[in-house]
């Protein structure tokens, strides 16, 4: 039996049908907003030959929009499960609009920095409340919903290369002023989802409340409970430094090893991003299918033979081992986040804030150790040992079952 017989009957969404039209129009907010987020690590080789940048200066670049993301995320999931504030999300793409304006502009590596605070800034306020939205309209099929919710974010984050080759190479650093058009048009449908996202709190005022049910504000979380986030965000961690290592630092590599144009090695990164999207987009109907513990196994240790072989074989069979390493990998991206949800029910937005947030955030320090790694022992034994990673995934057998998870729910 699938585990998606049991759990619906802890989920207060169950009686309700998904609404499909909401969680498209937020995948694509999603798609738009890391699709400028996107523009930070695809304008890299730019800036590195430009402004004479070190990968240690790239890393912290990375770090400054990664990090304050990650630090935000679970702090605004906080604030607003007590207190939902759909107009946050259309506030939010508007630092992210100033910020995108900023770095065309910038004309020092600090004012990158400042610009890609902005940037980061509108992130924060975004994720915990996209992911709240695609909950509200998910009705019995969470792992859909939030599939379609971060296949957004990871097809705009597949776009990276494609901005670099048409975009930035033959227009240069200016050329991140133009994505200012695509941040103001995700602010005017995110007033769209702001305004249904409103009106659904007004019919349905419980909604505000339903926090109550998940903690108990005498005990808290379990020890089991405790336990298990902790096992999650070591999972997050594997796989967000090998993918934060491969996205900023891979064009490099094949640029070296294989002697490709900037534009060249970016149809390896595209293949590497695009395929994780679409195994993204697989992950929750897997995860509703086959359970959420089993999905978030087999993403980790599938994806090992092919991220250690990685560095070891010509280019065409490369090209082939990125596809499915990025697919593998990023099944478990929403599965993880549903996951941590049922696991803390009630607490969406704080959920959704600490496991994406803290992937910005490992996804942040790696860049930073990953850059310093490279600078230090060189790039290609940095690849070579990136590849070890994904092997973290051996403590997923720790997890507990779904059926588990929807045991101590009722429990509480």
């Amino acid at each position: 039996m699938s585990q998606q017989a049991v759990l619906p009957a802890n989920n207060s969404n169950a009686s309700e049908s998904t609404i499909y039209k909401i969680l498209f129009i937020i995948g694509l907010c999603h798609l738009l907003n890391d699709a400028i987020q996107a523009v930070v690590p695809a304008m890299f080789p730019i800036l590195a030959k430009s402004m004479g940048l070190s990968f240690t200066q790239l890393g912290i670049i990375a770090f400054s929009l990664n990090m304050v993301s990650s630090v935000m995320q679970p702090m605004v999931g906080y604030i607003t499960d007590k207190k939902p504030m759909p107009y946050a999300l259309p506030i939010g793409l508007s630092f992210t609009l100033v910020g995108i304006l900023g770095l065309g502009f910038a004309s020092s590596f600090g004012m990158i920095v400042l610009s890609v605070l902005f940037i980061g800034l509108g992130s924060a306020v975004f994720h915990p409340e996209g992911s709240r939205v695609a909950y509200m309209a998910a009705g019995k099929r969470r792992g859909l919903a939030q599939s379609i919710y971060q296949v957004g974010g990871n097809t705009g984050q597949a776009l990276a290369p494609v901005i670099t080759a048409l975009v930035l190479v033959p227009l240069g650093q200016i050329g991140a002023s133009w994505f200012t058009i695509v941040a103001a048009l995700a602010v005017i449908l995110l007033i769209y989802i702001a305004n249904w996202y409103n009106q659904r709190l007004i019919a349905s005022p419980n909604l505000t409340k339903k926090k109550k049910a998940g903690v108990d504000k005498k005990t808290g979380l379990s020890r089991e409970v405790k336990n298990t986030l902790a096992l999650i965000l070591l999972l997050i961690f594997a796989r967000t430094w090998y993918t934060s290592g491969m996205t900023n630092f891979y064009t490099f590599y094949a640029i070296k090893e294989y002697a490709l144009s900037i534009k060249e090695s970016q149809v390896f990164l595209f293949a590497f991003l695009v395929s994780g999207a679409i195994g993204t987009f697989f992950g929750g109907p897997l995860a509703d299918r086959f359970g959420k513990k089993n999905i978030i196994s087999f993403s980790m240790l599938a994806t090992v033979p092919f991220s250690i072989l990685i560095p070891y074989v010509p280019p065409t069979i490369a090209f082939i081992f990125l596809i499915l390493t990025g697919f593998i990998l990023m099944t478990s991206f929403s599965v993880t986040v549903v996951y941590a949800q049922e696991l803390v029910p009630g607490k969406i937005g704080t959920m959704s804030g600490l496991t994406v947030g803290l992937a910005f955030g490992m996804g942040a320090i790696g860049s930073v150790g990953l850059g310093y790694i490279a600078d230090w022992i060189g790039l290609q034994s940095m690849i070579t040992w990136l590849g070890v990673l994904p092997l973290l995934g051996l403590i997923a057998f720790l997890l507990p079952s779904d059926h588990k998870v929807w045991e101590w729910n009722q429990i509480k």
